[in-house]
């Protein structure tokens, strides 16, 4: 058996552009074709380098990504599941639940119950759509950037890491 086989030098800064890409926009429908456009690859070519060089598929790394955002949400919000499901870009509640067990080893009703037990404050979920720290759709987002801003309102956002 041999061992697994890395990308090229050259083409592992367009894996990690791709890479780059599906984190940043963790949220939004990515497929596979636009992810391997990103790239710069046919998807087949892009599919095998990205899972011989991160050891898993583009589809498994954009979920665990998603995952891993609404394990953020879970703890630090008081948004719904269902809420959170669709803010970091699943679709499908029963899916997210099952893909969200699979990698953390709880359900996220079960997740989230255990950190409130914690005390740990909130974020209301209503400022977490309001300052953009949950993503939005396209529609949301392009009807919030025709509004103006208010003068003199500095944005300092709070960091959802602490």
């Amino acid at each position: 058996m041999s061992a697994p086989r890395r990308a090229p030098g050259d083409l592992l800064v367009h894996l990690r552009r791709a890479r780059d890409h599906a984190d940043r926009h963790y949220a939004e429908p990515l497929t596979l074709d636009a992810l391997a456009a990103v790239a710069g690859l046919s998807k087949y070519h892009f599919q095998r380098l990205f899972t011989s060089t991160y050891g898993v598929s583009p589809a498994a790394h954009l979920s665990r990504r998603r995952v891993e955002r609404a394990q953020d949400l879970l703890r630090a919000t008081n948004l719904t599941v269902t809420e959170v499901c669709h803010a970091v870009g699943f679709t499908s509640l029963g899916s997210f639940s099952s893909r969200f067990r699979e990698v953390v080893g709880e359900s996220p009703s079960e997740f989230q119950r255990r950190w409130a037990a914690k005390g740990a404050p909130y974020i209301p979920g209503c400022f977490v759509f309001m300052w953009g720290l949950a993503e939005k759709s396209e529609p949301e987002r392009a009807s919030r950037k025709e509004q103006p801003r208010r003068s003199g309102a500095a944005r300092t956002l709070p960091s959802l890491e602490e």
